[in-house]
Parts: structure tokens; sequence; C-alpha cells
């Protein structure tokens, strides 16, 4: 969300949501899933509300962007380091980015929780990550 301020806020706003809603749970899935679902889409939509734009893919809409496995030569990046270094990923990347790593999301979900294709969410990420590495190895 951006800062630890707003993201209190965030979880605040969506339980009082989740109360609002509770028995509109179908228990179609795990109750845990379902809070999840609706805090991460508040959150969505804050960030949509600050007109998150995701980058417009201008050719090879379909290919699978292959992930680049080759480790880090130096991989001890302290946590603040890295943290910080997210933060200053745009909007569209660090959301995608924040989904598949630290949420667990595959790239599908995170198509549909976005709403972008799932070339789309596999891109960014690959760009993320390079941004990423980009924005570390500045510092």
């Amino acid at each position: 969300m951006g800062t630890e301020a707003e993201a209190e806020d965030a979880l605040q706003e969506s339980f009082i949501d989740i109360f609002r809603r509770l028995d509109t749970f179908r228990q179609e899935s795990s109750l845990g899933a379902w809070i999840k679902r609706i805090v991460i889409n508040h959150c969505l939509n804050e960030l949509k509300k600050r007109r998150v734009k995701f980058e417009e893919l201008t050719d090879k809409t379909n290919e699978v962007y292959e992930e680049d496995y080759q480790q880090e030569e130096d991989s001890s990046y302290e946590v603040l380091k890295v943290k910080q270094a997210i933060m200053q990923l745009p909007d569209g990347y660090r959301t995608v980015l924040t989904l598949y790593l630290l949420e667990g999301y595959d790239h599908k979900e995170i198509a549909e929780i976005v709403g972008i294709q799932e070339s789309g969410s596999k891109s960014q990420y690959s760009r993320a990550r390079a941004k990423l590495r980009e924005i570390l190895q500045d510092s």
C-alpha cells in the first residue's frame, strides 16, 4: 500500500467490510481464503483509486516469458534494503511481484485479481524482478 499506516487503514476497513458481509459467506472456500480475498480486493481497489497503471505489452503478448533463474552472485541483500527497493517499483510491478512472491498467488490468479491477462502477469513479474535487481545494484 505504500506505507505501514496505509496498510493498517486498508486492513481495518477490510475487516469492517468482512463483518458487514459475514452473512454472505457461502462456505465455498475456507473462511481464511474468503477473508484474504476481501482484503486483497480492498487493497487493489484503493490502489486503483490512485490510478495504478499496468504497463501495456506492445508485442508478443501471448509469448510466455521465461524467468531468468541465474542466481545473483551476492544474494545477501538485507531485508530492509529489499523492502525499500520494492517500494521504488512502479505500482503495477509492485502489485504483481508482491502477489506472486509474498502472497503465493499464481499468475492465473493474479491476472483475475488485477484484471489483466495471464501473460501480462508473467511479463509484469519478469520486468519487476529485472527492475528490482537494477534498483538493488544501483544502491
